[in-house]
C-alpha cells in the first residue's frame, strides 16, 4: 500500500501549529466488497509527533478514525527552522514517516 504523509507546521508567536493529511484505508474489517466478502482490518494503530527527541503529540488509534485522517494540534517551544518527525504505525506492521521544518 502506497501511504503519503503531508505536514504544514507553521510558528504563530511561540506556538507551533501543526496540521497533517495522511492517506490510509482505515479499513474496519468490517465492509463488504463488491463479491459481498469482508475487506480485512487495516489502519494506523498509533501516530506520533516528535520535536527535538520529546514527544509533542501521541494518538492510539483503532477502526473508528476514517479514511485519510486529518489531525491538527499546537505545541509550544519551538523555532523557526525547527523540525518535526511524524510516523505511523498500522495493525499490519507497515509504519511510514516524515520530517518537516517549522516554518
Amino acid at each position: 500500500m502506497a501511504s503519503s504523509i503531508r505536514v504544514r507546521a507553521i510558528l504563530n508567536g511561540d506556538t507551533a501549529e501543526v496540521q497533517t493529511l495522511i492517506q490510509h484505508p482505515m479499513d474496519t474489517g468490517l465492509v463488504k466488497d463488491a463479491k459481498g466478502e469482508l475487506i480485512p482490518a487495516h489502519y494506523i494503530q498509533q501516530l506520533t509527533f516528535t520535536h527535538k527527541d520529546k514527544t509533542v503529540f501521541l494518538a492510539d488509534w483503532g477502526t473508528a478514525v476514517s479514511k485519510d485522517p486529518y489531525v491538527k494540534f499546537a505545541f509550544k517551544g519551538a523555532a523557526k527552522g525547527d523540525e518535526l518527525k511524524v510516523s505511523w504505525v498500522d495493525n499490519k506492521g507497515a509504519t511510514d514517516s516524515l520530517t518537516a521544518t517549522i516554518q
